[in-house]
């Protein structure tokens, strides 16, 4: 069993507020996550582990970028998204 027959996958950006730690400019960035949602019915070819294990997925968002690059055009440098969660269940 693959996540792709558990799951739609799809891209999503979301805004969020991050400053920089080299220049320390507050500035709003996108961040792409990959939204998967359960599908609505099981698949036909699954045993009986995998349906249990569709019963108790759920819906979830993985973080796709882990840098950002700074929007002050003096700055300009790569950092990283300083909040540790990168998955999220909706």
């Amino acid at each position: 069993m693959h996540e792709r027959d558990i799951f739609d996958e799809r891209q999503e950006v979301k805004k969020a507020s991050f400053s920089c730690p080299f220049c320390r400019e507050r500035n709003d960035y996108d961040v792409r996550w990959m939204t998967r949602r359960k599908k609505k019915q099981a698949p036909r070819h699954l045993n009986h582990d995998d349906q249990a294990r569709f019963a108790k997925s759920r819906d979830y968002m993985v973080r796709v970028d882990d840098q950002l690059m700074c929007k002050n055009l003096r700055c300009r440098k790569r950092f990283e998204i300083p909040t540790s969660q990168s998955v999220v269940f909706i």
